[in-house]
């Protein structure tokens, strides 16, 4: 089990203001569909292909196409849901968000306003410590993506690409439970790795398959509280959202500088105006980009071209019968299995393929302790030095593994284990064929380490009586014998029959 303590910890208080104010922060998060067709249209939706060439007559408007919807996208959509515990409803509707842009060539965007096909959920926060917070979920929705509008490419003209026009997204909307800057980045980071869990979204902000709309508000303390009591939105301040996010350190950064700034207006005695703003990364500001509109600004009403959405309790079932195991099960397991701290089970589970990897590692060493210590402190280490992934690993499981071995069988110690680390991960030999090869087996033989400790001994007199005076000073006779045999003694042999020889 994890260990966590559940709480609504403070909120982030603003420093240099006249008084104190607290955060209060919800997200709309916009996660592309892991789909290789789009929500209505059989388009591809792979990124980085020619401007315009993945558009089906559907997506770009075009009179008489009627959408079809893709069941797969439903059903990445209802694991999405699941994964957060949310409830999922056998009946959703489509509408019609009607507003213009160039790079929406209906006029209008097919979302779910009245009836999304998820319901409440929750999210678990780990915030370092033990501690961790239950952001709650309101709702997931589908709908479909605009196009992209290109500025800089012509100082008189703007072009439009309509590749990702049509493409699914899964609308993640928060209630406003977070609390600071550094929530915000956790939540955003829990979010995606359940979905990378799942294989419902690939998480990847630069290419914009992953944003987010940061609805910031201020408070004085308690206000919050209150708004958790009686679900009144009146005790928390007016919101402003910053739009399409697509960096967790730029949105803390939106937020803070966000946060002061309602706080200069208050504090001066204006009013916060409710609108959208964009973030500027270049100046570390927000500024304005339009008054926020309501859902009656939109027109919506029910997409004439599609049907409701009823889908079947068995089905839904099927598909959570096949969930894969999610990070906070995975991270309990590992605990639980393998003895590791909550430190080291959150760094070898944050990733997917490094949970695997780790797994794969324990299973052949036979500790999974020790794996996770070179897993985590000699692999990773070193991948992050190569800029490598742990797909890109040099240095297999086996591989791997058979160092672990080779030290809980004494066949080497852990400095010599370190050298045979580089060697198989440069080379890629095989661990037991280094150590044969080389001659670094680690010696164990009292008879030779005796010889040795005498040796040392003998030469240095002086050393000893001050060894026989302080103790800790044992140490150097310890390190002298290590260094004559080149590293292979083992140390522990060596500090036993060092101390008998000194009579400590």
């Amino acid at each position: 089990m994890l260990d966590l303590t559940y709480e609504t910890p403070a909120a982030k208080v603003i420093a240099g203001a006249q008084s104190d104010w607290e955060l209060v922060i919800g997200m709309e998060v916009h996660a592309q569909v892991a789909s290789k067709a789009k929500l209505f249209s059989g388009a591809s939706t792979k990124f980085g292909a020619e401007p315009n060439s993945n558009v089906a007559f559907v997506d770009a408007g075009m009179p008489g196409m009627l959408p079809v919807i893709n069941e797969f996208c439903v059903a990445q959509a209802v694991r999405t849901g699941l994964g957060l515990k949310a409830a999922i409803h056998l009946k959703s509707a489509f509408d019609r968000k009607n507003y213009f842009y160039p790079d929406l060539p209906q006029g209008y965007q097919i979302s779910q306003l009245y009836e999304p096909i998820v319901g409440e959920g929750e999210v678990l926060v780990e915030m370092g410590e033990g501690r961790a917070r239950l952001v709650r979920i309101e709702r997931i929705h589908l709908e479909q993506d605009a196009g992209k509008s290109i500025h800089d490419m012509d100082p008189a003209r703007s072009f439009v690409d309509l590749n990702r026009t049509g493409v699914a997204l899964m609308e993640i909307v928060s209630r406003p439970d977070i609390r600071g800057p550094e929530e915000a980045a956790a939540y955003i980071a829990k979010l995606r790795q359940i979905m990378l869990y799942l294989g419902t979204c690939d998480g990847n902000m630069q290419n914009g398959n992953l944003r987010a709309d940061v609805n910031v508000s201020i408070c004085q303390p308690g206000a919050y509280e209150k708004y958790r009591e009686t679900g009144d939105f009146s005790h928390l301040g007016t919101r402003c959202e910053i739009k399409n996010m697509n960096s967790m350190r730029f949105i803390q950064q939106a937020i803070e500088f966000e946060a002061r700034r309602q706080i200069r207006i208050v504090e001066g005695g204006g009013t916060v105006v409710q609108e959208t703003r964009l973030y500027d990364p270049d100046k570390g500001e927000t500024r304005s980009m339009r008054s926020k509109e309501e859902a009656h600004d939109y027109r919506y009403f029910p997409c004439p071209d599609l049907l409701p959405l009823e889908i079947e309790q068995a089905w839904v079932d099927d598909i959570e019968a096949n969930l894969p195991e999610l990070p906070d099960a995975k991270k309990a397991r590992f605990m639980g299995d393998f003895g590791l701290s909550d430190y080291d089970a959150g760094v070898l589970t944050a990733d997917l393929s490094a949970a695997a990897y780790f797994e794969e590692t324990a299973a052949a060493a036979g500790d999974g302790k020790m794996a996770a210590n070179w897993v985590i402190n000699e692999l990773f280490g070193r991948l992050k030095k190569d800029e490598k992934g742990i797909e890109d690993s040099p240095i297999t499981p086996a591989a791997l593994a058979g160092i672990v071995r080779l030290i809980r069988s004494d066949t080497i110690s852990g400095k010599i284990a370190k050298d045979v680390f580089e060697t198989a991960y440069t080379t890629g030999r095989d661990p037991e064929e280094i150590v044969e090869t080389d001659g670094l087996k680690q010696v164990t033989d009292t008879g030779a380490i005796e010889a040795a400790v005498d040796e040392i001994i003998a030469a240095n007199p002086e050393q000893v009586e001050k060894a026989k005076a302080n103790p800790k000073l044992a140490g150097w006779f310890v390190g002298q014998v290590m260094k004559a045999t080149g590293g292979k003694a083992n140390p522990k042999a060596v500090n036993e029959i060092v101390t008998a020889k000194l009579g400590l």
